[in-house]
């Protein structure tokens, strides 16, 4: 009963489930990628909180400065081409970090992780715009609950595998099998028909998928429209609000310094990872069997859903256990997948197709920018305090993620405010 509604729109909508199949490949891969090179920084850095943050600022910060030029293209070309464009590049780069086999070589895992990482600025809001093109608009939130779940799943599965198969046969096996991931969510993709990866005409007449050159302005026409629709513009800010703390970095100090399991903690890290995926499969389903669907409950679900990530942040940092710490882990992960679908779909079912690359963009680049901030701050405090105050840092975490709930909260009544102005002017103008 539980799968019968997913099952239905994987049947329902093939080539909305050939992009599904990619992510599931390619989501496989990066979590080999992100357990073997953690564990390789860790090493070759003695554990240093500051090459552990400087690996996370590499994966975040180039989505963060390519993003608003990534929300153009997407816009104006093809999005199809795009991702596939996406997935054979990052195949190459990712066969590079086979070359950083010593610690002199750290600076090679950095350099390539920017490049991965700039291209994957192109892949997920580019499959977030495709999906309202692949299935119908009662299907949406379907479909962003089954990508959120299948990006659980694959964590709380990866994350496991990553461990073991990087601690029994080596890290070459795991980033060979990461870039053939990405080679076969290239090959799936380019299953779907081209015609659906074409971006509508722009709303000023002005012809899309690159007939004409992007511009400056297409980014701040996209920028205008989120100003002018202020319910819309405040949604840009869910993600933002959910990424206060270095999560990453925080999870590779547990594994590596107080609860170790396996080659350099790659197994207590892997555990961790997959307490992390379970909270957020269960989150989104936890959710849906208690939402009608609307917008408006959805808006009213995300406040829950930093409520679960401030008892999280404080459940984790009194853990006395590695079992304990997942836990706090599972219980945060329910917000984060809760707030992550639910922004999601109300975007997509808000903002016009001509604007959604752009507004999907500047969607991540919220979460980005906090997690950038979150990372240097992290790292800093590490630093400077040591690994073994990384709990005390968690508190102040917890502190800091009670902001985004209380500032949401006021939102939401706000826009419920003046929705309710404004039906009521529509049934008596006087």
């Amino acid at each position: 009963m539980l799968v019968r509604p997913y099952a239905a729109l994987l049947r329902d909508n093939p080539h909305f489930a050939r992009l599904w199949y990619a992510q599931i490949v390619s989501l496989l891969g990066d979590w080999f990628n992100t357990i073997v090179l953690s564990a390789l920084v860790a090493a070759y850095s003695d554990d240093s909180g500051l090459a552990i943050s400087l690996l996370l600022l590499a994966r975040f910060l180039p989505p963060l400065l390519v993003g608003p030029a990534a929300g153009v293209l997407l816009d104006r070309f093809d999005r199809r081409r795009l991702l596939i464009a996406s997935d054979l590049l990052r195949t190459v780069i990712v066969l590079g970090f086979l070359l950083a086999d010593r610690p002199d070589r750290l600076w090679l895992i950095y350099a390539l992780t920017v490049a991965q990482f700039s291209l994957s600025a192109l892949f997920e809001p580019g499959r977030s715009a495709l999906t309202p093109r692949l299935v119908r608009s009662g299907q949406l939130t379907e479909a962003n609950i089954l990508g959120t779940m299948t990006w659980s799943v694959i964590l709380a599965v990866g994350g496991v595998l990553g461990g073991v198969i990087s601690t029994l046969f080596g890290t070459q096996i795991a980033l060979v099998f990461d870039a053939s991931t990405f080679l076969l969510s290239a090959w799936l993709i380019s299953l779907i028909p081209p015609a659906l990866g074409k971006v509508q005409p722009q709303a000023s007449g002005e012809p899309g998928n690159g007939v004409s050159p992007p511009s400056l302005r297409d980014f701040t026409d996209g920028v205008r429209y989120a100003a002018d629709h202020p319910e819309t513009g405040a949604v840009l800010l869910v993600k933002l609000g959910g990424s206060v703390g270095s999560l990453d970095a925080l999870l590779i100090i547990y594994a590596t310094t107080y609860f170790v399991l396996g080659e350099g903690g790659s197994l207590s890290l892997g555990l961790l990872w997959t307490a992390f995926g379970l909270g957020a499969v269960m989150g989104p389903l936890v959710a849906a069997s208690a939402s009608d669907g609307t917008v408006r409950t959805m808006r009213r679900w995300i406040i829950g859903a930093y409520g679960f990530i401030f008892a999280g942040w404080i459940v984790f940092g009194a853990a006395p256990s590695l079992l304990t710490a997942c836990a706090g882990i599972f219980i945060k992960a329910i917000g984060s997948n809760i707030y992550w679908t639910y922004s999601s779909v109300i975007l997509q079912k808000s903002i016009p197709d001509r604007y959604l690359g752009r507004l999907m963009s500047l969607d991540l680049a919220g979460f980005q920018l906090a997690t950038v901030i979150s990372i240097v701050v992290t790292g800093a405090a590490l630093e400077a305090w040591g690994s073994e105050q990384a709990r005390a840092l968690v508190f102040a975490t917890a502190a800091a993620s009670l902001a985004p709930l209380i500032l949401w909260a006021l939102t939401v009544r706000w826009i419920e405010r003046r929705e309710t102005v404004v039906s009521d002017s529509v049934i008596d103008p006087a």
